[in-house]
């Protein structure tokens, strides 16, 4: 028995295949709670197999924020620390503990990290901090998707940090994310001042290619008064700018990217994706120059802001190309050279570093 009591709560849907994985992460709690929302596979019978509590309940019409506000209801009240994961996450091991030496009888929330995509070698790819585990009582779920744990105790919040309680998630790719939309757009409904979801109804708008409705939510995000965060403003910035390549308005596309570099220039992002822009059209100077700058930022950011792509060989492999459109052929094979370790079962980039090394050899 640890210094506190320590439980896990979930939602749960058709989620079998994942179940011995999961509990098998979870098992250093003192219990398990699932709330499942109408599982036709065997999760239900698997849960109650290895150890979990399991409720079974129906949510309609269908959001995010009352199943979780019913699944922690059923988490007793004598609990001291609630766990909160999806059942497609997995907390590594020896978890407990460092949630337990972090925690202090005041603390209301644990920030601790989260992968939340993995590269093809198994790799991390975007990690940022996560706040999902909490005191008890003073706690609710809000909004109907993308939801979040809203905090109406009677003492301040108190934040603890753990860097190595780390939780990660491998999503299953066979389950559609078309219900979010739908959800979003009542999130906005219902909340119309809440500036972050009004930035991700733009971004789903983005992924269903609704390029109109993408660009007009998202500079409605830009100009409410509580959009502040320059790296969500910067987000909304360069996803407008997607909207307009894909409308082929390359002028608009360039210059929202430039509003992008002016309100966040010490991010890689619209630098990358400037560069992109620029490769487009085949100006390799600019290609070259972009990428430059974006190599000047070492640092990656520690929130949900930023792009595996900008961090991974792409910026290489654009500044190898670039270069040896220019005919700087030593400073490709050196870019080249990078992109290519950096992904090294990449057939293309190994194709291109086989192209520069002969041209280099034959100057």
């Amino acid at each position: 028995m640890g210094k506190y009591k320590v439980a896990v709560y979930a939602i749960c849907k058709d989620e079998e295949k994942f179940i011995d994985r999961w509990m098998d992460s979870m098992s250093e709690a003192d219990a398990v709670y699932v709330a499942d929302t109408g599982s036709s596979d065997g999760s239900v019978r698997k849960l109650r197999e290895r150890g979990a509590v399991v409720n079974e309940i129906r949510v309609v019409p269908w959001r995010f924020d009352k199943a979780r506000n019913m699944s922690m209801s059923f988490v007793p009240d004598d609990v001291d620390i609630c766990v909160c994961t999806d059942i497609d996450e997995v907390l590594e091991k020896g978890w407990r503990s460092l949630v337990e030496n972090a925690w202090s009888p005041d603390t209301t929330r644990l920030r601790y990290r989260y992968t939340w995509s993995f590269k093809e070698d198994g790799s991390p790819d975007i990690t940022f901090w996560y706040e999902k585990i909490h005191a008890r009582h003073g706690f609710k779920w809000v909004h109907p998707v993308h939801e979040v744990l809203e905090y109406s105790g009677t003492k301040a919040e108190v934040y603890a940090k753990e860097g190595r309680v780390h939780l990660k998630h491998y999503p299953d790719s066979e389950k559609p994310r078309g219900q979010y939309l739908e959800l979003l757009e009542m999130s906005v409904a219902e909340a119309p001042d809440d500036d972050r979801n009004m930035h991700y109804l733009g971004r789903e708008y983005m992924y269903h290619k609704m390029w109109d409705k993408c660009i007009a939510t998202l500079k409605k995000h830009l100009a409410m008064p509580k959009a502040d965060w320059k790296d969500e403003r910067g987000a909304s910035m360069r996803y407008i700018a997607r909207a307009y390549r894909a409308k082929g308005k390359m002028r608009e596309a360039k210059e929202w990217l430039y509003k992008a570099i002016a309100e966040t220039p010490y991010l890689r992002e619209p630098y990358v994706e400037m560069a992109q822009l620029a490769y487009a059209s085949g100006d390799w100077a600019s290609v070259l120059s972009m990428a430059e700058d974006a190599l000047k930022i070492k640092e990656r950011p520690e929130s949900y802001i930023n792009e595996g792509f900008c961090w991974d060989y792409t910026i290489y492999d654009l500044a190898a190309v670039a270069c040896y459109n220019l005919g700087l052929y030593q400073r490709a094979l050196s870019f080249a050279e990078q992109a290519a370790a950096m992904s090294p079962k990449n057939e293309r980039l190994k194709n291109n570093l086989d192209i520069i090394k002969e041209k280099v050899k034959s100057e």
